[in-house]
């Protein structure tokens, strides 16, 4: 049987996870897939973790609550370190990731690749409720990462947050995880691997408030020149 390890890093997501879990157990059931969700939460204020331990009750999801450790790359690195699986996809807890794209992301990493990436920006792909200046911003980010990282050329959406993979690749040891975009730390030390892309639409998150700020916009900077800086030194070997 196909089967996955779902991980959801967490912070104050309660209100989210009691309408994506449902949601997506119903989906991956209706699919036969065997499956486990694992949620990563660093201790959110609003007991997203608690909320979490209830849904476990009726769905096969694990809880991990991180009180020292902090960020969404490092949480899904934890998670997948625990998981079951050997294949894992990777997503948001807001439903900006809509769960019924998951059956066929791991239907491709079970039959033919070993990263699949959900695109924004192929064909089929898109993006709902941002503001033109948001769009425009995403496109930068892209087009910087493109030009500075040649690995980052090998699928159409390089900062998704959506993906699957393989396990052995997310626990390379080589892999630093730094801020939210860890797709891009798979990509640059993980040369060789098998990338596919499949078409998304990105949506608005159901509750709460976005995370991303200064810091996150910082974060992915030095994540570039960090990982400019590893490639030219493996070209140089």
């Amino acid at each position: 049987m196909v089967s996955a390890s779902i991980i959801l890093p967490t912070y104050n997501e309660r209100e989210n996870i009691s309408v994506l879990i449902p949601q997506l157990s119903k989906i991956l059931k209706d699919n036969n897939i065997e499956y486990e969700i694992i949620v990563v939460d660093d201790n959110s204020p609003d007991r997203t973790w608690a909320k979490a331990q209830e849904l476990s009750r009726d769905y096969p999801v694990r809880v991990f609550v991180r009180k020292k450790e902090r960020g969404l790359s490092s949480a899904i690195i934890y998670g997948a370190r625990r998981a079951r699986y050997e294949n894992i996809v990777v997503m948001d807890a807001d439903l900006q990731h809509p769960p019924v794209y998951v059956p066929d992301i791991i239907r491709r990493l079970e039959k033919e690749c070993e990263l699949v990436v959900a695109s924004r920006y192929m064909e089929g792909g898109g993006v709902s409720g941002w503001s033109m200046f948001r769009l425009f911003e995403s496109k930068v980010a892209l087009w910087i990462g493109k030009i500075l990282l040649p690995p980052l050329r090998k699928t159409s959406d390089p900062m998704s947050g959506f993906f699957g993979v393989k396990k052995k690749y997310l626990l390379n040891p080589r892999i630093k995880p730094r801020g939210f975009k860890l797709l891009v730390e798979v990509l640059v030390k993980n040369p060789g691997i098998k990338i596919c892309d499949v078409p998304y639409v990105f949506r608005s998150r159901l509750k709460g408030e976005s995370k991303l700020g200064i810091r996150t916009i910082l974060d992915y900077i030095i994540q570039v020149i960090e990982g400019a800086l590893y490639y030219i030194k493996q070209k140089l070997k």
